[in-house]
């Protein structure tokens, strides 16, 4: 009989045969993830402000480490060892940095305002200087902000409410001041003690109503501030200034008052 030759098995040679298998499936993975990021938007704000956290070091501030140190009792307290722990102030004494930037543009904001409010008033002193009206607008800086004051005999003919020429330039100064400020404004009208009933207006309170609306219609018509940022009230005789005892005090009740509101001021 033939001898039957053994056949020597063959020793695989590398790796085994479901690790190349494997290999394939992460390069793939990892492909399809690589193309996945290169399609993505990423918000550089968001990015930006999550960077600064970890520079801060913030966040392990608050949560220890999951990695076992060699000497844990020096970090076992960062506050109580905040020199080894962070150079930075701990965050329970550390100040809001959006909270600071906030406040610190209110505050510049407001100092802004302020300045606005006081040239705006010297300008108005100025031009009533200059032009002779001191006897019927008075100009004045109160915690509501800046205060015009003018008579009835500038605008209105008695118991009327469209605006006089002898007013309309002083209107139209006030409407080319307000451009430069974003305040709010508020139109007051007033009226004497002195009842009024005719068909248009039944009373004061419609009276001082129409005046202070024909106030703001033309300083906005004029010089096309936006409606906006005005506001009609009518008072009626409600709010005299001086007591409605005498034809001069009668005369100094009926007015219109423009607020140039300070943003600062609270109307409640």
């Amino acid at each position: 009989m033939k001898r039957r030759n053994k056949r020597k098995q063959r020793e695989d040679k590398g790796a085994p045969k479901w690790m190349v298998t494997y290999s394939d499936m992460m390069t793939l993975i990892l492909v399809f993830f690589i193309l996945l990021f290169s399609m993505s938007q990423i918000d550089l704000v968001k990015f930006e402000a999550i960077a600064e956290s970890f520079r801060n070091r913030m966040i392990f501030d608050f949560y220890p480490s999951p990695v076992e140190m060699e000497n844990p009792t020096e970090q076992s307290s960062p506050q109580e060892n905040g020199k080894t722990s962070n150079e930075f102030e701990t965050p329970t004494n550390q100040t809001n940095s959006t909270d600071y930037d906030a406040e610190s543009r209110q505050t510049q904001g407001n100092d802004r305002g302020e300045e606005s409010l006081e040239q705006l008033v010297n300008e108005v002193e100025q031009f009533l200087k200059q032009n002779e009206l001191n006897d019927v607008i008075s100009a004045s800086r109160t915690d509501r902000g800046v205060v015009l004051v003018l008579q009835e005999q500038l605008l209105f003919e008695s118991g009327e409410a469209e605006i006089l020429e002898s007013g309309q330039p002083f209107l139209v100064k006030v409407g080319t001041l307000l451009k430069n400020i974003p305040n709010h404004i508020k139109v007051e009208g007033h009226t004497d003690s002195r009842p009024i009933s005719t068909f248009r207006y039944p009373s004061n309170w419609e009276l001082s109503g129409a005046r202070a609306s024909s106030v703001i219609r033309y300083i906005s018509s004029a010089t096309e501030l936006d409606a906006t940022r005005f506001s009609a009230v009518a008072y009626g005789d409600t709010r005299p200034n001086v007591p409605n005892d005498s034809p001069e005090n009668l005369k100094k009740n009926r007015r219109v008052e423009i607020v140039i509101l300070d943003p600062t001021y609270d109307q409640t």
